[in-house]
């Protein structure tokens, strides 16, 4: 890799590849950071040249290698004791900003008058945190934000009485009931049974779901959780291609009855004494995803599972699925550093990222999913660039996933970004994603304010 010349650290620090190759050995060197299982060893040839050396053939470490890493400054972070637990108060980048100020609800950027491609227009970025849709919708008509990346329900009426505002949609992120899968790895409940998950993903009725929570924005997903319309070169049966939009309630039912779980009085399931009853955990505020549990509800309920949603908060939320002790749980997955799908199956299905209950699965299969076909074929793909050969091993994931659901497709969610166009221009369009426009998503919200200017 090569790193440009001329650049400085926004402490004035000299930027170099010495940087570049102490953060690569760092990470590789400290397990806790190390979540994308990179193995290889760096060293700065010269002031401009890092040369990365694998032990054994990697092709797909690329786009987590040049896409995802950012990187620390040597003459900093090589006297910090505990990488991992410590607390970076005066953070130092080559980025366009820095940060002002930061406290728990709120902190603001500042442009950084050294950055290598000229100081931005914008000067000054505050990021508020806000409690609720109806919080950011108000929030929004009234100005006091200019960029917000949020579901608002009603946001085409609201953009039709406000002319100084508008939005983009950039559905990548597959809204799914996340199941702690795996009994043998401590997860507890129905949903450890192949059949309770295969009744769900056939129970729902997505049509319905998508005109009730999520506006009529989302898209169709895939059982093989690869996005139809981006990713159909690489499924292998077309009959995955898709999910079904409505309901087979009759199906569903019948998958339940083989499995031996008997309808009661009550219309609940029961086997062995055990209801066919589970908590689905979502976070307070997400009011679509509040709104699919509240229809999942109803529609599962009728195949004889009961569904209890229960609203958390982010950090009660995230700690749960990361560490296993949920049953359901409401989550997104896409936005992985390549649209290659080796990246979306090696972090949510391959064993080696995942951990038994109670310790944090850091490497992404929350569902504590294992399956020795699926880890032999991704050992196979990762270790080629024949794209033909990878799409072979990717049919052999596709067979075992689509069969055994530890994470079960609603729809390509909405990824709506709302602007409000009266204090700053050239926000992404539909006519120039220059960048993924959401608020949260680094890197691109960098590429997003170093591109904006004032109206005025």
């Amino acid at each position: 890799m090569h790193t440009r010349e001329g650049v400085t650290w926004s402490d004035g620090e000299p930027f170099s590849a010495a940087d570049v190759a102490f953060t690569f050995n760092l990470v590789k060197d400290t397990e806790a950071l190390n979540t994308t299982g990179l193995a290889a060893t760096a060293e700065a040839t010269d002031a401009t040249t890092v040369v990365l050396t694998f032990p054994e053939p990697s092709f797909m470490q690329e786009p987590n290698v040049l896409g995802n890493r950012g990187i620390v400054p040597e003459h900093i972070w090589k006297d910090v004791a505990d990488p991992v637990t410590e607390i970076n108060s005066d953070p130092v980048g080559t980025g366009a900003f820095t940060v002002k100020t930061f406290s728990a609800q709120s902190y603001m950027l500042t442009a950084n008058p050294d950055y290598w491609g000229g100081e931005p227009a914008v000067k000054n970025v505050r990021y508020i945190s806000l409690d609720s849709a109806d919080a950011a919708s108000a929030a929004l008509v009234a100005g006091d934000v200019d960029w917000m990346s949020s579901f608002l329900p009603g946001l085409d009426d609201i953009i039709k009485t406000n002319p100084d505002l508008s939005y983009v949609n950039t559905p990548a992120l597959t809204a799914s009931i996340f199941t702690c899968s795996n009994a043998e790895l401590g997860c507890a409940g129905p949903q450890t049974e192949t059949a309770v998950r295969q009744a769900i993903y056939h129970a729902l009725n997505r049509d319905q779901l998508n005109k009730l929570a999520g506006g009529g924005f989302a898209a169709t997903a895939s059982p093989t959780l690869l996005l139809p319309d981006r990713d159909e070169k690489w499924v292998a049966d077309p009959a995955n291609l898709e999910a079904p939009q409505s309901a087979d309630v009759e199906e569903a039912k019948a998958i339940l009855d083989a499995a031996g779980w008997v309808e009661g009085a009550d219309g609940i399931r029961t086997k062995g004494g055990e209801r066919l009853s589970m908590t689905i955990q979502t976070v307070t505020g997400w009011s679509d995803f509040i709104s699919l549990n509240d229809a999942m509800t109803q529609q599962l309920a009728e195949v004889g599972i009961e569904l209890k949603p229960s609203q958390v908060s982010w950090n009660e939320w995230n700690d749960a699925q990361q560490s296993g002790k949920f049953q359901l749980s409401l989550d997104s997955i896409g936005l992985q550093a390549s649209a290659n799908p080796f990246f979306t199956y090696d972090k949510w299905y391959n064993s080696a990222n995942t951990t038994p209950v109670g310790e944090n699965a850091i490497g992404g299969n929350a569902s504590r999913f294992t399956n020795q076909a699926v880890d032999d074929a991704l050992a196979v793909a990762r270790s080629t660039a024949d794209e033909s050969a990878q799409a072979e091993q990717y049919a052999l994931i596709q067979d075992v996933i689509v069969q055994e659901l530890p994470y079960i497709p609603i729809y390509v969610n909405s990824m709506l970004t709302e602007f409000n166009n009266s204090r700053a221009t050239g926000w992404p369009s539909d006519d120039d994603k220059y960048a993924m426009p959401v608020s949260w998503k680094a890197w691109d919200n960098g590429i997003v304010l170093k591109s904006i200017t004032p109206a005025n």
